[in-house]
């Protein structure tokens, strides 16, 4: 693992300190954000050491929000676990897949991603559903399939996967968004937990930035949080300007990876 500068640590915080701010501002997607800011900005040239380091600050991250939405009362834990349960799987599936891969190809597949995240974030989201909703042997197979996939799509990526995880919970259980964000936190944690692990036993998780970049995330998450309320009216267009900042990201990192495969 190489060594990292004191300016390269406090660039991560900065990295982190943006990730928590969008996060806090427009609610989800910012995760996304946490490679490229650790390759790009932070420097660190390994790619595979950039995704299981934020495999890990991103899971931390989500488990200090589950906290706050289960004391709000938002989470369903039985759909939840069972939902996790399977993405695990898929997540140390994924994450295996991912550390056998070619770095920089992994950055091409990564901003292909994120053009789809950028998408689906300029899509209006239904607020409707079944608050009552339940773990049923109806629904019990749809969330096995959707967890599974997700599992393995965030542990390929070393992303939190929340914004795949909120339409598969809804889509499976018919449960409203608001339940749907909240228990999505759980998959979150879990995916990146277990992505995380599986990197550090390779040597690819770089701990002490991990640490600085949750810290600047927590402290952008409040500012943005607070921001947020000011701006709640403006929410549609909040989403617009991140997602047309996650196209520009992902065109940045497209262009890099052609030209670190010699296509350009």
């Amino acid at each position: 693992m190489p060594d990292l500068s004191l300016l390269q640590y406090l660039l991560g915080s900065g990295a982190g300190a943006l990730v928590g701010f969008s996060l806090g501002l427009v609610g989800g997607g910012g995760s996304i954000l946490a490679v490229p800011l650790i390759v790009y900005l932070v420097g660190v040239r390994d790619p595979h050491l950039a995704i299981g380091t934020s495999a890990f600050a991103v899971a931390a991250n989500a488990g200090a929000n589950l906290l706050n939405h289960a004391r709000h009362g938002t989470v369903k834990w039985k759909i939840a676990g069972l939902f996790a349960a399977a993405g695990v799987v898929g997540a140390l599936i994924g994450s295996t897949l991912g550390k056998g891969f070619d770095g920089e190809k992994l950055l091409g597949l990564f901003a292909l991603l994120m053009l789809g995240v950028g998408a689906l974030m300029l899509r209006g989201r239904s607020t409707e559903g079944d608050p009552d909703v339940v773990l049923t042997r109806q629904n019990a197979p749809k969330l096995l399939a959707t967890g599974g996939a997700t599992g393995l799509l965030s542990g390929f990526f070393g992303i939190g996967g929340g914004f795949l995880i909120v339409p598969g919970l809804m889509a499976s259980t018919r449960m409203p968004i608001y339940q749907a964000v909240g228990s999505s936190l759980v998959g979150v944690t879990a995916f990146g937990l277990t992505t995380a692990i599986n990197y550090a036993v390779s040597g690819w998780v770089d701990w002490a930035l991990a640490g600085v970049f949750i810290a600047g995330g927590v402290a952008g998450g409040l500012v943005g949080a607070r921001l947020a309320k000011r701006l709640s009216a403006s929410k549609g267009m909040l989403n617009t300007v991140f997602a047309s900042l996650i196209f520009v990201v992902a065109a940045y990192m497209l262009y890099r990876s052609a030209q670190a495969l010699g296509m350009l």
